[in-house]
């Protein structure tokens, strides 16, 4: 039995043998069709018509014409910039109309058979012909691969064991969509913020997922709490793993790390708090437009000094694992405004402020 060998082995050996099979007589033919099969494992027909064809794809003095020429490619050119660069898939139904226009306006002259390639020419096609032209207006760049990939590369990642007891101002941030039974469409979402060390939480709507939105709800949520910020935890939201983000966090000296992707115990403190809080309060409707986010604002603001002052939560102690087995202990629950005047690392003066 012939000894298994690469399909790219067998390649190179019918390019290394079909010229001589080409020009042999028969019983030179003969011979090096049974080495071929002995090699390569074909049946011997299978063999035969492998190396006929290869032979006919030898490349001779015939020249294919091109279709797609610099003329199309001019025009084509010309119609993509009328369209302010819109992509080919959605150029190709305008081009239709552009084309009309711009003949009427003298922009462009094209005989009949120019006109027929341009109007039957797929969107694959305008891509090929406009990829040099793209990298010229983009200022001789390619394309960035991923700007947020970058970013979020550059965010170290924290993990729910990573915490170890941190003082008070290093909080989680998640996003709470108010989007009903369908995501399609705008619709208000909730940034929750909730502290390691205290479990205090603050809610704000965003009525958009702008980083400018996010940006300001951080700096409204930040005016809340009862003592400064440190640092925030974010899952990998585009929303949040983006450079507008990220820097201003950075330059307000906030320390930034990440979840896990897909890991959402690595944010159990504010996944908690997504349930207990919002979702208990609001529920699963659909909140759409700036009313609605106004709604939820005044709703929210009402509530957070009852939930941090009077409602005690529980915060984990210890966790033991015994083989397959978890053990928790927690500490006594008490309210967050509690542990926030009890934890040495709060000064006084805002302790001070949040008694008064």
């Amino acid at each position: 039995m012939a000894r298994r060998i690469s399909m790219a082995t067998r390649s190179e050996l019918v390019e290394a043998i079909v010229e001589r099979y080409r020009s042999g007589i028969r019983s030179d033919k003969r011979l090096i069709l049974d080495e071929f099969v002995a090699v390569t494992g074909y049946h011997r027909k299978h063999a035969i018509r492998v190396l006929r064809q290869r032979a006919s794809k030898i490349p001779g003095n015939k020249r294919h014409s091109l279709r797609y020429g610099g003329d199309v490619r001019e025009a084509l050119v010309v119609l993509w910039e009328a369209s302010e660069r819109l992509c080919s898939k959605r150029l190709r139904p305008l081009i239709p109309v552009l084309l009309s226009a711009l003949e009427r306006h003298g922009r462009l002259e094209l005989d009949a058979a120019l006109r027929g390639r341009l109007l039957t020419m797929s969107p694959a096609t305008m891509d090929r012909l406009l990829a040099e032209v793209r990298v010229v207006a983009r200022g001789g760049q390619r394309r960035r691969a991923g700007m947020s990939s970058a970013v979020r590369r550059s965010v170290p990642v924290r993990t729910f064991g990573d915490w170890n007891d941190p003082p008070p101002g290093y909080v989680e941030v998640d996003f709470v969509a108010h989007s009903g039974t369908s995501s399609s469409g705008s619709f208000v979402q909730t940034i929750v913020l909730t502290d390691i060390a205290t479990g205090w939480t603050e809610c704000v709507p965003v009525r958009t997922r702008d980083s400018g939105n996010v940006i300001v709800a951080i700096k409204q949520a930040r005016s809340f709490f009862p003592f400064p910020l440190l640092g925030v935890d974010f899952d990998n939201d585009s929303a949040f793993m983006n450079e507008f983000v990220v820097s201003w966090c950075r330059s307000e000296e906030l320390e930034v790390t990440r979840s896990r992707a897909y890991r959402k115990n690595d944010q159990a403190h504010v996944e908690q708090k997504n349930g207990a809080i919002v979702r208990r309060l609001v529920g699963y409707g659909r909140f759409v437009g700036a009313e609605a986010t106004a709604a939820l604002g005044k709703l929210y603001a009402v509530v957070r000094l009852y939930g941090n002052l009077f409602q005690p939560s529980f915060k984990l102690q210890e966790k033991t694992r015994i083989g397959a087995r978890v053990i928790k202990r927690y500490h006594p629950p008490v309210p967050p405004a509690a542990r926030v005047l009890a934890h040495p690392g709060v000064a006084e003066a805002d302790k001070q402020r949040l008694q008064a």
